[in-house]
């Protein structure tokens, strides 16, 4: 029987064992969700990046599993293979970081080289095969990742064998045990902590807990091991490397991250939900352009952003009977409360999800320099601490419960999400959603919602008016207006009864203090051109668990960015 070097007994030796593969085994689902979540948000189609990521990682697992039979030394075999585990997974992401900003940062290196103009970059040829070959890279990393995860329990259950010198009746079981409890423990770890990590950082806590492993390995099975003391200087070195990443790591990733935009990033948080980045640009001596990503999707430019906000609010404070008492869904940067504020309004009440968010831009001087806090308190001017504000950090789905068991009713509804690109965000868009806030809006009140781009995503606009109507508002109507910074874009205005929302804006005044919606303007956003609405009848309502809208958007987003030249379906 072979006896591991320090003396312990079988036994020790044995749960020591199948605790290293439970922790083995939460590492493996931590480097699928941090791979996963990082493919989202680097490719853009979320749940495409996710699922393709996870389902490549698990069937190269399943490859792993086969080729762990041609390693003849378990012993040695797995203690090389958390070393060499431990090493991708803790430089992968930062790779991959690097190699994409490269990638979108060539075409401005050339531009700059050639002198060519200013809004003239290269993009295709060589230039293109590089950027897709660098959005590949996530799916590289995942199956190699997922190849050496696989490795892992055929190996440690013929070291268990060995061990005990028999073959084991219940040894599957015993591993897939350990494995099956450490998944879960990984994904406990993952919600409760590591979402709200930077990637880099989460991506070095979990693959010091393989070189960990990779040492016990070699401390416990010393005699067996070849070469361990060739491994133990490997280790030192892995050590070495990855304690530096820890320690530099991040800034690497947060200047490749820097790349990916075309003005200088300023600040950048990764929050339990979203990364969220303001980035700079200088205009002569005038105030600087701020631009907010979440994801790495533009939310607003400074610029423009009062056609966005001025466009979403004022015509459904205009349309409603009163405006005292007012809902919003969204909108933690506090540009849509701003615009609210010039109504005479009594109560406010905003659900918003990420209290970061609501923390960024109610008290930006705690995260940015004086200078940018400045500008963003004028941005915002101060609308987030109005004592007429009540702010509820809650999902917002799962809270209109909480509103309609208190029997509260509001004059308008604003519904200022981000785009459904997301399951989680495509539930707040459907019939079931619309229909519980219709319990609580007043009877001759009115409800907005940002509805995506009408010249983009036609389908997904559509639908959206559609899914009110079906949620049992009578009247309702879309409208439109030009933002530069995102193109054209749209909202629905919808009423639970009475005049259809247009013909109440007849008689309507907006408030003097307004910059850029004029009556004339506001008007001629209902309008459309003859053949906008020629297929309104195909176009599907988005109910809950559908994922229409989800679909009609994403196929949007993909046809726009040339992954797919299809047209776009019903």
């Amino acid at each position: 029987m072979i006896t591991p070097r320090h003396g312990w007994s079988l036994a020790l030796t044995d749960a020591l064992l199948i605790g290293i593969m439970a922790v083995l085994a939460a590492c493996g689902l931590l480097y699928e969700y941090l791979l996963s979540h990082y493919a989202g948000r680097v490719l853009g189609a979320v749940e495409h990046a996710i699922y393709t990521t996870i389902g490549l990682m698990i069937v190269f697992m399943g490859l792993g599993s086969f080729a762990a039979r041609r390693i003849k030394d378990a012993f040695s075999g797995f203690a090389w293979l958390e070393l060499v585990l431990g090493l991708t997974g803790a430089s992968s992401i930062l790779l991959i970081a690097g190699a994409i900003a490269v990638s979108f940062e060539l075409p401005r290196l050339l531009s700059s080289t050639f002198n060519l103009p200013a809004d003239v970059l290269p993009s295709g040829g060589l230039v293109d095969a590089l950027y897709q070959a660098a959005r590949f890279l996530p799916y590289v990393a995942a199956a190699f990742l997922g190849f050496l995860i696989g490795i892992e329990i055929p190996l440690i259950a013929r070291v268990r064998e060995t061990l005990y010198q028999k073959h084991l009746t219940h040894n599957a079981g015993t591993i897939y045990g350990a494995d099956y409890l450490g998944a879960g423990a990984g994904a406990a770890i993952w919600i409760s902590w590591m979402m709200s990590l930077d990637v880099n950082q989460a991506a070095v806590y979990t693959a010091t807990l393989n070189l960990a492993a990779g040492c016990l390995i070699l401390i416990t099975f010393w005699r067996q091991i070849k070469r361990p003391v060739a491994l133990l200087s490997m280790q030192v070195l892995s050590g070495l490397l990855v304690l530096f990443l820890a320690l530099y790591g991040n800034h690497w990733m947060h200047t490749f991250t820097d790349m990916l935009y075309s003005d200088k990033v300023v600040f950048q948080q990764q929050t339990r939900y979203q990364q969220i980045v303001i980035s700079e640009r200088h205009l002569n001596n005038q105030d600087t352009v701020l631009n907010l990503y979440l994801n790495g999707r533009l939310q607003f430019s400074s610029a423009d952003e009062q056609i966005y906000h001025e466009s979403l609010v004022h015509p459904a404070m205009a349309a409603s009977a009163r405006q005292q008492k007012v809902l919003v869904i969204g909108g933690g940067d506090g540009l849509a409360l701003r615009e609210i504020f010039k109504w005479p309004v009594k109560e406010v009440e905003l659900v918003e999800l990420d209290k970061q968010m609501i923390a960024l831009f109610k008290d930006p001087s705690q995260y940015l320099s004086p200078r940018l806090a400045a500008q963003i308190n004028k941005l915002t001017q101060d609308a987030l601490s109005d004592t007429r504000l009540t702010i509820h950090i809650a999902d917002a789905f799962n809270y209109v419960d909480q509103l309609v068991a208190e029997q509260k009713y509001f004059d308008v509804i604003i519904v200022d999400l981000p785009d459904p690109n997301h399951p989680d965000l495509n539930k707040l868009y459907t019939d079931y959603f619309y229909a519980r806030l219709k319990q609580v809006l007043s009877a001759d009140g009115t409800i907005v919602v940002q509805s995506t781009s009408p010249f983009h995503a036609r389908n997904a606009f559509i639908s959206i008016g559609k899914t009110l109507a079906a949620a049992g508002f009578t009247q309702v109507e879309q409208y439109q207006q030009n933002v530069p910074s995102f193109g054209q874009w749209g909202w629905s205005l919808a009423t639970r009864q009475g005049q259809a929302p247009s013909d109440r804006l007849q008689q309507a005044e907006l408030p003097t203090t307004l910059n850029w919606l004029t009556p004339e303007l506001m008007f001629a956003s209902f309008a459309f051109s003859k053949s906008f609405y020629s297929n309104q009848d195909k176009v599907k309502i988005n109910r809950l668990g559908s994922q229409v809208l989800f679909n009609y958007h994403d196929l949007a987003w993909r046809q726009q960015r040339g992954i797919m030249i299809l047209p776009e379906t019903n």
